[in-house]
Parts: structure tokens; sequence; C-alpha cells
């Protein structure tokens, strides 16, 4: 299923992560060994650099990201969009629970491809995890490019297609072999779990995705390899 294109890969994914948000955190911390959060700590602090004022997670799911970035200094606020219902009750049910770090967090739904915001609403966007799963990687990012200030920052975090090797050949034994596995014990749904890895083979290089956020008109765009070089986390600067 990893294979599919446009709408009926949009449906697909909404109805998996549906099925799968009880159980999507604690899946997350196993499959990384938790080292997720870091990652998604390095992408806040990165994305809000030096600017004071409201950032945006895009495709938020169960929030990770957005408080994250509530836990910058100089983020004001943050706004998490999602398309799923399931997700974003869980992470309003994470944000009355006190992860908010006394900021005014937002969790509303909407759709990556139209973002509800005007113009230059925030001070940098993020996505985790998610542009593998979105119908049009190109419009999603040019999206968030919109909603970003003029000198703001865009950033997104992803697994990504290794170089051959010993360790992207052990990438592959886990992730193929392990994970859905895991998927079916746990989540109890090995089809969702078999797709998530599956669809890192159909996903763009690091470089590839680089090449989309220049082609955004995204500047000083750049990435660095994390995750034993499985994930990638780019970044790119709206022109002043």
């Amino acid at each position: 299923m990893a294979h599919l294109r446009g709408d009926e890969k949009r449906r697909y994914v909404a109805e998996m992560f549906a099925r799968i948000s009880p159980r999507y955190d604690l899946m997350n911390s196993l499959m990384t060994g938790g080292m997720h959060h870091r990652w998604k700590r390095a992408t806040a602090r990165l994305t809000a650099g030096s600017a004071v004022g409201p950032a945006l997670d895009v495709a938020t799911g169960t929030g990770d990201l957005a408080f994250a970035l509530a836990a910058c200094p100089n983020v004001t606020e943050v706004v998490g969009v999602d398309l799923l219902d399931e997700m974003l009750s869980i992470a309003n049910r994470r944000r009355t629970s006190g992860r908010s770090n006394g900021k005014t967090i937002q969790f509303v739904r909407g759709d990556a491809l139209g973002l509800p915001f005007p113009n230059a609403s925030f001070i940098g966007a993020t996505a985790g995890f998610s542009l593998r799963n979105m119908p049009d990687v190109p419009s999603a990012i040019r999206e968030m490019a919109r909603v970003v200030a003029p000198g703001g920052r865009i950033t997104t975090l992803e697994l990504t297609p290794m170089a051959p090797g010993v360790a992207s050949g052990l990438g592959r034994f886990y992730f193929h072999r392990l994970v859905p596995l895991m998927g079916q014990l746990i989540a109890g749904d090995r089809t969702a779990y078999t797709y998530l890895p599956d669809s890192v083979d159909y996903f763009l290089t690091a470089d590839g995705l680089a090449d989309v956020f220049r082609k955004a008109g995204l500047v000083d765009v750049g990435y660095r390899r994390l995750g034993f070089g499985g994930v990638a986390l780019h970044f790119g600067d709206r022109p002043a």
C-alpha cells in the first residue's frame, strides 16, 4: 500500500492512523528506543531559532513536536494542525495534563495541503514523520513556507532511504521484519506497521527532499542525519 498516490493514499493513511492512534506514542518510543523525543526537541529548537512569536506544527498527531516547540523560550504560542480527530483528541488530553509549559497551545483540524492560516502567521513551522504519508509533498512544503513570516524557518523530521551498506541492511531488517511483528503484538495492527517501513522505500532521498525545499523558494537549505543515518532533519528559511 506504500505505493498509493493522491486521494487513495489520503484515505488509506487516515484510516490507518485512526486505527493505531491509541498505541501510536508507545510504538514510536519502542521503535526508536525513545530517541524520537530527543530528535523532536532538536527539531523544535532549530525551528524556533531566535525569533519571537507563534510557531506551527503540521500533521501534529498526538502533539509531540507542538509540546517541544512550546518548551522553546522565544515561542509565545503554538498551533498544531492535523486531519484526524482521533489524534487531536489525544493531543488535547495531553495538553490538559500539563505539557504546555505555560504556553497557549491550540490543536485544530486542518489539511497540510491547504493550511487554514493567513500568510506569514508564524515564526516557524515544522512537520515530524508525516511527509511520507502526504499525497503531495511539494505542496505541503509550499504551504508551510506560505504561512511562515519572512526570515522564518521550515523544518521536517523524516525517515529517509539510506545508501546501501551495512547500516542500511541492518536498518531494513529491523524496520521490515521486527517492526511489523511489534505492531502486531503491541498495536494489534501488523498491516499498519508494514506500511510505515515500506513507505520509506517510496520516499524521496535526503538530497531529493532538500531540492523540494529549494523549489519552494526556501534558502539556506540543508539537512542533518540522525538515528544512525535513517532519519533526516531538513531545514530551510523563507527569504527575508
